[in-house]
């Protein structure tokens, strides 16, 4: 047996003592979540006839404030998630969050859709449909109410969703752009 070993040495065939490749690495678990919202088969007309691909809605989200829709095209599946879940990583967005709600009310619009986001109170949970609920969900937002009051695709209201969570502002930063304190802001006095 050994020697049949040491002829086939470096053939490809049977054991190697010095294993280039090395012990496989692991890969660390990433922060960052990802939920397809849509796969859909798209055709496009050319000359020839027509030219079949997929296209695929992502949202990437690592739920502690940060979120993204992407969109990625290809003429396979695997390859459009992949191209969408980049696409969707370069378009991230950060979410002010008080507790595990939003700090305000907020209206995304996306093309034709409008996406109504509201503060709920503990334990609400989110109150959402479709690709609202996995955009807030990825985003880390655990009791919200939401209401699509436009058209109802699914990658508009994503997009719209994104928006949404975008013109959101914290109590602090609208405090510093009034020049004012948080407690002048809300009108909390302080007991003297």
């Amino acid at each position: 047996m050994d020697n049949r070993n040491e002829q086939n040495k470096g053939r490809g065939r049977g054991p190697r003592d010095g294993d280039r490749r090395g012990p496989r690495e692991e890969k660390e678990p990433s922060e960052w979540q990802e939920k397809v919202v849509q796969i859909r088969r798209v055709t496009k007309v050319v000359k020839g006839g027509k030219k079949m691909s997929f296209r695929a809605i992502v949202a990437v989200g690592n739920q502690k404030g940060q979120v993204g829709v992407g969109v990625g095209k290809a003429a396979e599946v695997i390859a459009a998630i992949q191209k969408a879940i980049a696409d969707a990583k370069k378009n991230l967005v950060t979410v002010p969050m008080v507790g595990a709600t939003i700090p305000h009310e907020s209206i995304g619009i996306a093309d034709a859709s409008r996406v109504l986001i509201k503060p709920a109170s503990k334990g609400t949970g989110v109150i959402a449909g479709g690709a609202v609920r996995s955009v807030l969900e990825l985003a880390g937002i655990h009791d919200v109410l939401s209401k699509n009051m436009g058209a109802s695709s699914p990658l508009n209201t994503a997009r719209a969703t994104v928006d949404g969570l975008a013109r959101l502002r914290s109590a602090e930063s609208v405090a510093a752009d009034r020049g004012l304190s948080v407690e002048d802001l809300v009108g909390v006095k302080k007991n003297a």
